[in-house]
């Protein structure tokens, strides 16, 4: 076997990527994570809804699971891009930023996803912090607050439903013409939600932490948290290059191995999964550990 040649090639070094890394390593499989550094909940300053782990940075969280999994010798990490990926024959061919050229027998993509931050002033900075995605994350620590919630049309009224678990005090902004069916409308409403059509204009903030919406009509709401449903897109382009399919929601298909379409190729973490959580990254990232494993044993 050439030195450039893996069992095993990890894009991505976070949690999928990580757990998975975990599994081949104690497989005695020789792994290789390529990670560039960027995961998508970098300003998020605490994780929660993980056993063990509630509360903690994922950062944190991230530092000791690569202690531990590169405690196996058979794992090693380069801190480097993947720039494009071929098959060639039973393998697969990995050129990265830094000119490398990396051969595996099995690839797993856990590049996550990119969530598309509105051109919005002060959106950016709020985003992850004050401007949060997902109440089984977030929710615990801003219940019962004042909370506006933007998004439109189904994703709207999923959302305005399922926040009234945790307030009674929602605001649903549309940011435009309510998409919203003349049912879902009055359900929200006979709720208790009020919902405003017109287009946000900027969130005012200090170091991320929301303190008022203002609106394109000049008036401002007070809010010290506001959901958002952003659309997004796969981090890496890669996947799509190689032929996996990638399904109506946008997410990588999988098989119950977390399997894609193209046999060798897995994937696993927020890419294959809506349910964004280190909890679920984690699952994914051993079945695939695992079931690569698997793979490479001819079962």
């Amino acid at each position: 076997m050439n030195d450039n040649t893996y069992d095993a090639i990890i894009i991505g070094g976070s949690y999928a990527g990580l757990s998975a890394a975990l599994a081949l390593g104690r497989s005695l499989r020789s792994t290789l994570i390529l990670d560039s550094g960027t995961p998508c909940n970098k300003q998020t300053p605490y994780s929660h809804n993980f056993l063990t782990q509630d509360g903690k940075s994922p950062s944190e969280i991230a530092a000791v699971a690569l202690e531990q999994v590169l405690q196996y010798p058979t794992v090693q990490i380069n801190h480097e891009e993947v720039i494009d990926a071929q098959k060639v024959g039973d393998v697969f061919e990995l050129q990265t930023s830094s000119g490398r050229v990396y051969i595996a027998k099995k690839l797993l993509f856990a590049t996550g996803i990119k969530d598309q931050i509105p051109d919005m002033e002060g959106f950016a900075a709020c985003w992850g912090i004050s401007v949060i995605h997902c109440p089984y994350c977030h929710g615990y620590e801003v219940k019962k607050l004042p909370t506006a919630i933007m998004a439109n049309g189904d994703k709207a009224f999923h959302m305005g439903k399922l926040l009234q678990n945790w307030t009674d005090q929602i605001t649903l902004l549309t940011n435009g013409e309510s998409q919203l069916t003349t049912e879902q409308h009055g359900q929200l409403e006979k709720d208790g939600l009020r919902i405003l059509t017109q287009k946000v204009a900027s969130l005012q903030h200090q170091n991320g932490q929301l303190e008022s919406i203002q609106l394109t009509d000049g008036s401002a709401l007070d809010f010290p948290v506001m959901y958002a449903a952003l659309p997004f897109s796969q981090s890496s382009e890669l996947i799509s290059k190689l032929g996996c399919e990638i399904n109506e929601h946008g997410h990588v298909t999988v098989s119950g191995k977390q399997e894609t379409t193209i046999p060798g190729i897995y994937a696993a973490g927020d890419n294959t999964n809506p349910l964004r959580a280190v909890s679920m990254a984690v699952s994914s990232g051993t079945t695939a550990g695992a079931m690569i494993n698997f793979d490479l044993l001819g079962f």
